[in-house]
């Protein structure tokens, strides 16, 4: 059963309706919609309706996360597009990081319906400059493939994916009160075992959704990611099926760019790269055929 757009939000998401024309937003892996709150106030103010959901496993209690399948998370977004799109013509979908693989993957499967991508700091590799090589290279391994991700967490530390510093103290505080809503205001930063092999096993069913993406695709990637080079937008870039890519590079910001100092820029070529491709009511009333002889 299909259901409403109040109904996909989840525990924390929000809906603006503003303008005829929608963006799905798309939090990070152990994330929440607060992340994407700045863009989304941005894209408003451009005209757009925007809806952040909350993913399965996401805003609650660690064990919560641990339990979810990256099939629960993309069932999230789906069911969000599919809520959205029933109240909007045109939705266009961005991601941040594993966001950014879900909003492949939807676009992968639903087809021209997904009116554009904006892709944040696509993440398929974890190899930004304070990433360690000794998590990478050897703990890694043994999370993916051992019974020890049962037992192992992966504890997130400064910067946390931001440059400013003052984000990133508000950041710090909220972490070091550990009130109860510290899981909603800013996220986990202690990620199992369980959650990483599974985040893994997604990015291989990302990877070889990229080919069959028709929608145009807006790749948003920091020079100085902490967490995913710019390899990764070199990757997409090379592997996607569309035609129409547009690429924007940002310095001065890490990973979460959505929280950092370049996140208004960021927001304006969103907004730019989305509204080139909105259709009006005219052009939809316009036959093709009446189009292509024109």
């Amino acid at each position: 059963m299909a259901l409403t757009i109040q109904e996909a939000l989840g525990p924390t998401g929000y809906y603006e309706k503003h303008g005829e024309h929608a963006v799905l937003l798309i939090h990070g892996l152990t994330g929440t919609p607060a992340e994407m709150r700045p863009i989304a106030k941005r894209l408003t103010k451009q005209g757009f309706s925007v809806m952040c959901p909350a993913l399965a496993g996401h805003c609650r209690a660690e064990s919560d996360l641990r339990k979810s399948k990256w099939q629960d998370w993309y069932a999230s977004i789906e069911q969000a597009f599919e809520a959205l799109k029933a109240e909007h013509d045109q939705v266009f979908v961005s991601g941040l990081s594993i966001g950014a693989l879900l909003a492949i993957k939807l676009a992968a499967e639903k087809g021209k319906r997904v009116s554009g991508l904006g892709l944040l700091s696509t993440t398929f590799f974890y190899d930004g400059w304070n990433m360690p090589r000794l998590k990478r290279k050897i703990l890694l391994p043994l999370v993916l493939h051992s019974p020890l991700r049962f037992f192992l967490y992966w504890r997130e530390t400064a910067p946390y994916g931001i440059k400013c510093e003052r984000t990133r103290a508000m950041v710090h505080a909220v972490l070091e009160n550990r009130d109860s809503l510290a899981t909603e205001k800013v996220g986990i930063f202690r990620t199992s075992g369980v959650t990483i092999h599974e985040s893994n096993r997604f990015i291989k069913v990302a990877k070889a959704a990229l080919p069959h993406v028709k929608s145009p695709a807006l790749i948003v990637h920091s020079t100085e990611d902490d967490t995913a080079s710019l390899k990764n937008a070199h990757f997409v870039a090379k592997r996607i099926g569309t035609q129409h890519i547009e690429t924007f590079f940002v310095d001065d910001t890490y990973h979460v760019v959505t929280l950092d100092k370049r996140r208004d820029d960021i927001a304006r070529r969103m907004a730019e790269f989305f509204k080139k491709h909105t259709v009006t009511g005219e052009q939809r009333a316009v036959p093709a055929e009446a189009m292509a002889t024109a």
